[in-house]
């Protein structure tokens, strides 16, 4: 029989303490995808990835063998939500209603806000806070995703117009606050992640991921030109 203190040492308590420095989060050792044996390993896998290794967008995106591929698209769409309220929270300081009445991309893309009774035009940031609350309700909507290992094929057809929408974020940021954009990106890697991410899944079309991105081998995302506004 194993003794009780090497069981103990065994185990690994993956919890922020609080008072924890942030150099010293997550610092435990990684676990294998079959150990993760919670309802969450999905996602947990992925942020463990994310932290690992940040600017290897391939190796984030690959899913583990045999892994059901409507959850590992949900799991990756409710990270990236969760990641982009950290741009939101940033763009909040030089984007307001004052100075971007509208949420637009370039002067030829205006985006219609679906997050009203019929859609309509809104400040910038009022459109990020309503397009990221309205992801946040569809992704924990027990109606349409009730279960974190299995997904029916009608609920995994809505991510697609979630993609859509969350990336106009990406745009009008890009367009309008690049400087906030790029500080940004920079420390995450987050749209080009995002648009390898749609575009290896065919979430949206090329023709609307209107933000150059360089690729890992440098060469630039083939960009079509945009049309003159948008609806939501």
């Amino acid at each position: 029989m194993a003794d009780i203190s090497d069981v103990a040492d065994s185990l690994v308590l993956r919890r922020i303490r609080p008072g924890t420095k942030f150099e010293d989060f997550h610092n435990w050792p990684d676990q294998s995808f079959e150990e993760m044996d919670s309802t969450l390993a999905v996602q947990q896998y992925i942020q463990q990835n994310i932290r690992n290794a940040i600017k290897n967008i391939d190796f984030i995106l690959e899913a583990p063998e045999g892994q059901d591929e409507g959850v590992w698209k949900y799991e990756h769409l409710r990270q990236f939500c969760l990641e982009l309220n950290g741009l939101a929270v940033k763009l909040q300081t030089e984007c307001n209603p004052d100075t971007c009445t509208q949420m637009t991309a370039t002067e030829q893309w205006i985006f219609l806000c679906a997050a009203h009774k019929t859609p309509k035009e809104c400040p910038a940031i009022d459109y990020t806070r309503h397009t990221l609350d309205g992801a946040a309700c569809l992704l924990n909507s027990n109606k349409y995703f009730p279960s974190r290992v299995s997904i029916k094929e009608s609920s995994v057809a809505k991510l697609g117009s979630v993609c859509r929408r969350i990336y106009r974020i990406f745009s009008h940021a890009y367009f309008h606050h690049r400087v906030l954009f790029d500080e940004y990106e920079n420390e995450t890697y987050l749209c080009r992640r995002f648009t390898t991410f749609v575009t290896k899944y065919n979430l949206m079309s090329k023709d609307n991921l209107i933000v150059p991105i360089l690729e890992q081998n440098k060469t630039e995302l083939e960009i079509a030109e945009p049309p003159s506004e948008s609806s939501a």
